[in-house]
């Protein structure tokens, strides 16, 4: 499309108020044509954000209606080389339509009854009965870690600090981070993998088990970096993986096997209902 012609249709958009389309609808003006399909004005002033630049604005115009005319050129095309069986979807369609509506109904039954708290003693009974289930697939951390510019004061001190047990040398060091770190996790508590840890922090090891068994504390620097690391815990790959690690997990479990029984439930009794009743006969 000619640039001059297509910033004089951007421009008629934002002048003339509509025209109307083959069904007498206001639809605006007539943007582009393939075969008997249209693109009209009101189609683009959706793709439209808010708040752009008439360069941005004349950009994103052209993108859209080449988009348009590419899909509706393989509709056109399509519809030419398929028979009218091939393109009958009605089954599909109402099959998808049914799904949607069984889908809504049980969102709303399962956020109406659902009960979503889960009582400790419960995650821990359902942990013990499936630890099997829970063996670590590569290893895990529970550690605090400091990366700061070599250059920021008192670099020296964070290994005592992050070493201490004392909960004001602690918050003193998270003060101190918030000020200077580049990153930092301090007295969270947060299990990841030990792989999660090596994206973070450059350790070189190629004992994985080894390293976690040897190490409690890590200090590296490069070029422009000092890192801390305090490790708290680990597990290791193929060792079942602790509840503080799976906690979460475990609570999905039961919401999730709560659901279903929900579900269940409610579709059994429907079904008893319905044939004590004259809704349903089987013939």
């Amino acid at each position: 499309m000619d640039k001059k012609v297509f910033q004089l249709i951007v421009g008629l958009m934002l002048i003339m108020s509509a025209c109307t389309d083959r069904n007498g609808a206001s639809e605006g003006n007539i943007l582009a044509r393939v075969g008997d399909y249209y693109l009209y004005e009101n189609d683009l002033k959706g793709a439209l954000p808010q708040n752009i630049t008439a360069k941005d604005s004349l950009t994103v115009a052209k993108n859209f209606i080449n988009t348009w005319v590419r899909e509706k050129l393989l509709l056109v095309q399509a519809e030419k080389n398929l028979t009218p069986e091939q393109m009958n979807f009605d089954k599909q369609i109402e099959t998808y339509r049914n799904s949607l509506i069984i889908y809504q109904y049980e969102a709303l039954l399962i956020s109406q009854q659902i009960d979503n708290d889960v009582a400790e003693s419960e995650i821990e009974d359902y942990y013990e009965k499936n630890k099997d289930n829970f063996k670590l697939r590569q290893s895990i951390v529970n550690a605090d870690y400091v990366i700061i510019d070599i250059n920021s004061p008192h670099v020296k001190k964070i290994k005592t600090f992050l070493q201490s047990t004392n909960m004001n040398l602690v918050d003193s060091l998270e003060t101190y981070c918030e000020l200077y770190a580049e990153r930092y996790l301090i007295n969270q508590h947060q299990w990841m993998s030990f792989n999660e840890l090596l994206n973070i922090v450059p350790i070189q090891t190629s004992n994985q088990e080894s390293f976690l068994l040897n190490n409690r504390f890590v200090e590296i620097s490069d070029d422009s970096k000092q890192y801390f690391v305090k490790f708290l815990d680990y597990s290791i790959k193929d060792e079942i993986s602790p509840l503080t690690f799976e906690r979460e997990n475990i609570k999905n479990i039961i919401l999730n096997k709560r659901k279903i029984e929900l579900i269940n439930k409610m579709q059994n009794q429907l079904f008893e209902d319905a044939l004590n009743s004259d809704i349903v006969e089987i013939y």
